[in-house]
């Protein structure tokens, strides 16, 4: 399974791959961190079509064409804000990775980058989020031929480095 899983440093809306997943707000018309840059990379077609979605709830999952993006599909998922972990927050951000990666399967999506969902402005434990996001996207490939591969893409190097660590164990 392990080579169903890839693991890069760098900029996710530079990615041609079938979808990519955006960590979105609620209101899914843009924000700052991945979100702002993948709504200023697919041009104004994604706004337009997001402001038709009526938002999306956190740990659920919408899906949209990519516009200017070499990727295909958008996959917007909103992740939890970390509190101090008693509200639900893990099982949150597990739900906006295996939403995300149905999304991908009922689209056909054989090849999903993910960003670094939840651990910017959200503030959700990078350790923490890493460790979610492996164990949902691993569970998920063991019993789902698609998508074929999943790529973690991290914007730092810190994130980078604990996926590096959790993923060679």
């Amino acid at each position: 399974m392990e080579t169903r899983i890839e693991l890069i440093q760098g900029d996710i809306t530079k990615l041609k791959v079938d979808a990519i997943v955006n960590a979105a707000n609620p209101s899914l018309l843009g924000g700052g961190g991945v979100d702002g840059a993948i709504h200023q990379a697919a041009g104004p077609g994604l706004l337009e079509v997001c402001q038709l979605l009526g938002g999306c709830k956190t740990g659920e999952a919408k899906i949209t064409r990519g516009y200017k993006l070499p990727a295909q599909f958008v996959i917007h998922t909103v992740g939890p804000v970390w509190g101090v972990g008693d509200r639900n927050e893990e099982s949150l951000l597990a739900g906006c990775y295996r939403k995300s990666l149905a999304q991908a399967t009922v689209h056909g999506c054989n090849i999903v980058a993910f960003p670094n969902i939840s651990t910017g402005v959200y503030h959700f434990p990078k350790d923490l989020a890493a460790e979610i996001a492996i164990r949902e996207v691993k569970n998920y490939l063991s019993s789902n031929a698609v998508p074929e591969k999943v790529i973690f893409v991290c914007y730092d190097a810190e994130n980078f480095s604990i996926y590096q660590d959790l993923l060679s164990k």
